[in-house]
């Protein structure tokens, strides 16, 4: 009778795996914070477009979902890696050669947003393809901590990258941020060569749009709930300016430091108390803490706020995830996962959009209370399924 393997073996194979999305997300992290500076003071077109560059990117993502997932699930989740870190490479040339062509701006501007959108098309392949690996390497019953650790790393390497990407160009200039993208690359490339993939699941694969009704009352839980996260680290800043307060910058790290904390700490209670129960809790303490920064009368109780917020938003990805991927076969995994990645990319979508409607009408404040009631729609959504599946 095979033994099973230990916890920390499972997780050592899932860290060395979701180690490709931590180089990803590095390279998504380099440019976040410089490149809009660099279309609008360097290039001297306005701050729309400035946003339409970064936006390309999420854009790119957004739109490659199907087809990241179906790669996935047919050629196989290394393949998939492998075309991503691609992508990536291709990437950072093209935006080493832009920064290079400053002197001629719209050709400039035009090679950078091509490579914005490879780095969204890889930042999709990439995604999808190491959850689905991992699932494949440790097993479906480990799906919450393949999405956590997962999660973990992205997050880590943006955190790492944002601030590092400035000190690289206030140093060396901005054509390094396309060398270094171009390097990451090429290492993940090289590191990726030997590492044994898992073999593709065989079976019938259902079209994208099946799976996705079949993941959308999941995903829409997750959207609902999500907005809050886009609200906080798209808004947090202004705010703090409304309310004549500084420091909006310790908001969004006592967010990020709960928000891996909780991952870190209580991932395992996803398969100890199901998915939904999990997901249930989370969203209640999102709640408080998206209510809490509404009513917030000094920066202490918006810390608060902030990190039950991120302690709250942690595992419902994860959580909600475990419950999603149960309605699709495992020969279309990778589409399943796509599908549901979609949702969360659609809270980023329109998080900013919506809130800011909603901040010119009512103030800033206001947004958190909005935040809020889309968590509590969310909340009893996620109660509807639970009941369904019982």
């Amino acid at each position: 009778m095979p033994v099973a393997p230990s916890s920390l073996s499972v997780t050592l194979q899932i860290v060395s795996i979701v180690f490709y999305t931590f180089i990803a997300f590095i390279c998504i992290g380099l440019p976040i914070a410089v490149i809009p500076g660099y279309v609008h003071e360097q290039l001297g077109f306005s701050a729309v477009v400035a946003g339409v560059t970064i936006g390309s990117q999420y854009l790119a993502t957004l739109l490659s979902r199907p087809m990241a997932g179906r790669m996935s699930d047919s050629v196989g989740t290394k393949r998939a890696i492998v075309l991503g870190l691609s992508g990536i490479l291709i990437s950072g040339v093209l935006t080493f050669l832009a920064t290079l062509l400053q002197d001629l701006p719209n050709l400039s501007l035009g090679i950078l947003i091509i490579g914005r959108v490879l780095l969204g098309v890889a930042q999709g392949l990439i995604g999808v393809g190491t959850i689905s690996w991992c699932m494949g390497q440790v097993g479906a019953e480990h799906t919450a901590r393949s999405i956590s650790w997962n999660g973990i790393a992205s997050y880590g390497a943006i955190a790492i990258a944002a601030p590092l990407g400035v000190v690289m160009v206030t140093r060396y200039g901005y054509p390094s941020l396309g060398l270094a993208l171009t390097l990451l690359a090429a290492l993940g490339l090289l590191l990726i060569r030997k590492k044994p993939s898992v073999p593709v699941v065989r079976g019938q694969r259902l079209p994208f749009w099946a799976v996705f009704g079949r993941i959308a009352p999941f995903g829409t839980s997750l959207c609902l709930a999500s907005i809050g996260y886009g609200t906080l680290t798209t808004f947090i800043t202004l705010f703090y300016l409304s309310r004549g307060w500084a420091g909006a910058a310790w908001c969004l790290t006592v967010f990020g430091l709960c928000f891996i904390l909780a991952r870190l700490l209580f991932i395992s209670s996803i398969n100890r108390f199901g998915g939904f129960h999990a997901a249930i809790a989370c969203m209640s303490l999102e709640t408080l803490g998206l209510v809490l920064l509404w009513l917030a009368p000094s920066t202490s109780v918006a810390l608060i706020g902030a990190g039950l917020t991120g302690f709250g938003l942690s595992l419902v990805y994860p959580a909600l995830g475990v419950e999603a991927i149960k309605q699709v076969p495992n020969s279309s995994r990778g589409a399943g996962l796509s599908a549901y990645a979609v949702f969360f990319d659609l809270a980023l979508a329109i998080a900013g959009p919506l809130m800011g409607a909603v901040a010119r009408n009512l103030g800033y404040a206001w947004i958190f209370f909005c935040a809020a009631l889309l968590s509590v729609s969310g909340l009893g959504l996620t109660l509807l399924l639970k009941r369904r599946a019982q």
